[in-house]
């Protein structure tokens, strides 16, 4: 599975929303990870983080970042974007290589719906120190894949989290409309 991902690295960032290259477009996502973010320095576990956009974005931001991703391309490409701002390793993001109770926040977006859900989010609040919270921007895509906001929150629930939901509709974080269902759960 990690080689169709080192496949995709290439191309992965000509996306809106996985380069953010548009600087409307990597503005929005900046202010609506600060909303919910404690203050730099705070230590964020970025899972699934395929080639450290938001890892970057938020080391820029002062952060202390680790990323996560399984496919040795999107960390090669991980690092080069964010230089020695933010550490990467290759590795699963649903057994991430992490040390446990070490991090203020655990984000990840669009990763739990491929996974092993309930084992994943049992493993990323463990990474968590007391009082941490998760970042988790999923969806329920057009095309009947991914988790819908109702199943996320009962998936949060059953961790011990209550979470708080986000709608995300606006153009602005996809770079242009969407037919689908996207939100943020922090928990």
């Amino acid at each position: 599975m990690s080689d169709l991902w080192d496949a995709q690295a290439e191309r992965f960032d000509d996306e809106p929303d996985h380069g953010l290259r548009d600087p409307t477009t990597r503005d929005a996502w900046r202010r609506l990870l600060r909303t919910h973010l404690p203050d730099p320095p705070a230590r964020v576990a970025d899972l699934g983080c395929g080639t450290g956009t938001l890892s970057a974005l938020l080391a820029d931001e002062g952060y202390a970042v680790d990323g996560v991703d399984f496919a040795p391309e999107m960390v090669r490409r991980a690092r080069a974007k964010a230089g020695d701002r933010a550490r990467f390793v290759v590795g699963d993001a649903a057994r991430p290589p992490l040390p446990p109770g070490a991090y203020d926040v655990v984000l990840s977006r669009h990763v739990l719906w491929a996974l092993d859900a309930p084992a994943a989010l049992q493993r990323w609040v463990g990474l968590l120190r007391d009082g941490g919270r998760l970042l988790l921007v999923e969806g329920r895509w057009h095309t009947g894949a991914g988790l819908s906001a109702a199943q996320t929150e009962a998936l949060l629930r059953a961790q011990g989290r209550e979470p708080t939901t986000y709608p995300l509709t606006e153009d602005v974080y996809w770079g242009g409309p969407i037919r689908d269902e996207r939100y943020l759960s922090v928990a």
